[in-house]
């Protein structure tokens, strides 16, 4: 955070040192509430809690990582290395390993990514249209965050597609009860379902964790906020809940995919003794762009009460760029980054951020930076770990962690191939379905030769011992150099670079793949090794078998995100800016139909307004020191360029009180004057 003060201000001490009963932290944005987590933790330390018996959840891996290093720093490594500091799907991981059997998991089940879900739905419901299966998809998961199983999505269901999609649900688990398999939804629902019905588990996490720390906790769904619940309310004092939820009501962006705004009403209600701490200082921004923010955020109903300020004092006024269209736009984006850098000082291309609502307004800006020479990223582009080779050694991983796991038994069978097609795991399939076994297992079945061919059998045994040598092997390696060995051993008997060579046309694009390929056995090197690295970090913890790593990589990789250092603008959407912040922001497209986003088929309700108004909130407060906001007279809407109607959310900036219109491309060329005038020697007599 921009110069946080060393100490914590009068309304951060309070949230730290309140550890009587439940609390909600109110933190604004760029209020600090990193630094009040942190210090809650050491200050739970201090009153007499272990380092184990405190949980902190946040939402994605960089968060836990970067809460982790800064609990260090306060705490100390040997503290800060028992603290439950995770995900919360990880938290679930954890729960349904140590006690997943007693709901009919066995040890080693399997957690499919996006892609396997998918391919479980088109085979279930019998698709061939991949949009279907993913609308289908979509629909499953949202009913699994409400808490909804497939007989309640059916009695709920609003319509004919939604009955189809409930009768895929329920096909869909049995798939996942056969394949000992569960999806991302399943981490949290199965843990909660854990700790409902069975006492003596909800007594041991109870006990296991006395004090659990939210972080973004606007950002949860009913089943999350259920979770918390069944671990801080305890029978003997349910009125107790030693929590501590840090959120903001403002910055409620998620309701699309099931994120709900109702567990913070929800919080007062089941604790009524839940105390209450707004966190209003702004330790990022400076005053004007802190009043369009309250302006804006004004305009929808609260729960709390909440104002941001800042001593920063008022700085530069927020400038409204009104552009003819989208390259117009573009080049003016360009000129303003110019002529920040020109202005002299410490500026870099990582000090700028583009914000819109869509990602297909990124395609211009970044036609007009290449002309440029400016270098960019765009955020939220192919992940490292959604590459195709990355899966497919993910697939051979999962598969030894759990042999039921059909989805990646597919994935590894083909992948080198080795003369197994289609017609004989077909028949496989069969065999396995008509005798309900995996397809792993089926492989060694004595009667499976009356189905196959001896050729067919012996490829597939060959296969299986593979794969059972692999396990084997995986088992009994620990330790950094010995898994690279394992690892880059294996790679070359199954001859997956010469797979990658042959299955590209350009040499320096499977070079590149395998280069990839390389990486991730180095990051899983490191795991075993017992070092976790992070934007430069490491964090040492137990050596580790390359089984014990593979048992956990679904959800490290999943929820991974590789940072970096780059000297490069960021383009990003505004949901995904969330958290983030930059000294100069542009925020792009702001119009009607792009923010408020709206398609034809959308119906605008209350609701959706007051989302969208959260999210403007949120793009505004990304900004420290300027802010431009970009509106189109006239917009690309598909192939038709129609007129451009300012969001309703410029007026209520209200940057009439504050703002100065001004084309940064104008400010260069007066600053480039200056500096010319101040190089031109002067003439004399």
């Amino acid at each position: 955070m921009a110069d946080a003060p060393t100490s914590l201000n009068p309304a951060q001490l309070d949230a730290v040192h309140h550890l009587s009963g439940p609390c909600l932290v109110l933190a604004g944005a760029g209020s600090g509430k990193t630094r009040v987590i942190v210090h809650k933790i050491a200050r739970l330390l201090q009153a007499g809690l272990e380092p184990k018996q405190i949980a902190a959840i946040t939402f994605t891996n960089k968060a836990a990582q970067e809460m982790r290093e800064r609990a260090k720093g306060l705490v100390g490594s040997r503290a800060s290395r028992d603290l439950a500091i995770s995900t919360f799907h990880s938290l679930g991981v954890r729960l349904l390993r140590e006690d997943g059997t007693r709901l009919g998991l066995k040890e080693r089940f399997s957690i499919l990514d996006s892609d396997d879900v998918l391919g479980v739905l088109r085979e279930a419901g019998g698709a061939t249209d991949n949009a279907l299966a993913k609308r289908w998809q979509w629909t499953i998961s949202l009913w699994k965050n409400q808490g909804l199983n497939s007989d309640a999505a059916a009695a709920a269901a609003k319509d004919a597609d939604e009955q189809v999609a409930a009768r895929v649900m329920k096909l869909y688990e049995e798939r996942l009860a056969a394949y000992q398999a569960v999806d991302f939804d399943d981490l949290i629902s199965l843990p909660l379902k854990l700790l409902q019905r069975d006492a003596e588990a909800r007594a041991k996490w109870q006990d296991r964790f006395r004090h659990v720390l939210v972080d973004e906790y606007q950002d949860t769904n009913a089943v999350q906020y259920e979770l918390l619940k069944a671990l801080v309310d305890h029978e003997d004092d349910r009125r107790r809940g030693f929590f501590t939820a840090v959120g903001d009501d403002d910055q409620s962006i998620y309701g699309w995919r099931g994120a709900t705004i109702d567990n913070l009403k929800r919080l007062p209600q089941d604790w009524p003794n839940l105390k209450v701490i707004p966190l209003e200082q702004n330790y990022r921004s400076t005053g004007n762009i802190l009043r369009a923010a309250n302006h804006v955020i004004a305009g929808n109903p609260k729960l709390f009460e909440k104002k941001l300020w800042s001593e920063f004092g008022d700085g530069e006024p927020v400038r409204l760029l009104e552009c003819d269209g989208e390259e117009h736009e573009a080049e003016r984006a360009v000129a303003m980054i110019q002529a920040q850098r020109a202005r002299g000082g410490e500026v870099k291309f990582s000090d700028f951020a583009i914000l819109y609502r869509a990602n297909h307004q990124s395609r211009v800006i970044e036609q007009k930076l290449r002309a440029a020479q400016i270098p960019y990223k765009v955020s939220g582009g192919q992940s490292y770990f959604d590459r195709a080779e990355i899966k497919d050694l993910c697939a051979w991983l999962r598969l030894l962690v759990n042999n039921d796991d059909d989805p990646a038994f597919l994935r590894a069978v083909t992948t080198p191939k080795r003369g197994i097609g289609h017609t004989t795991l077909g028949k496989l399939g069969e065999f396995s379905g008509q005798w309900k076994k995996s397809l792993f297992e089926s492989l060694f079945a004595a009667s499976l030769a009356a189905q196959l061919g001896t050729k067919a059998v012996g490829s597939l045994h060959e296969f299986g011992r593979c794969v059972n040598e692999l396990e084997y092997r995986a088992r009994h390696t620990e330790g950094a150099e010995a898994a690279r060995e394992l690892l880059l051993g294996w790679l070359k008997d199954i001859g997956y670079e010469q797979h990658l060579y042959d299955g590209e046309d350009s040499e320096k694009v499977a070079t590149a793949r395998w280069a990839n390929v390389l990486d991730f056995v180095d990051w899983i090197a490191r795991r075993c090794g017992g070092e976790v690295a992070n934007d430069g970090s490491a964090e040492q913890s137990p050596k580790q078998t390359v089984l014990q790593v593979a048992q956990t990589i679904s959800v490290i990789i999943s929820l991974a995100e590789r940072g970096d250092d780059q000297d490069v603008v960021t383009l990003s959407t505004l949901h995904a800016s969330k958290g983030l912040e930059w000294p100069h922001v542009l925020l792009a497209g702001i119009n009607e139909g792009l923010l408020p986003f709206r398609s034809d088929a959308d119906e605008m309700t209350p609701e959706r307004i007051e989302e969208e108004r959260r999210l403007m909130y949120v793009g505004i407060t990304r900004a420290r020191t300027t802010l431009h906001v970009s509106t189109l007279r006239r917009r690309k809407k598909g192939r038709d360029t129609v007129q451009g109607i300012p969001s309703r959310f410029i007026a209520e900036m209200k940057l009439n009180e504050v703002t100065t219109k001004e084309d940064p491309r104008e400010r260069l060329k007066k600053l480039r004057a200056e500096l010319a005038a101040r190089l031109t020697p002067t003439a004399t007599g």
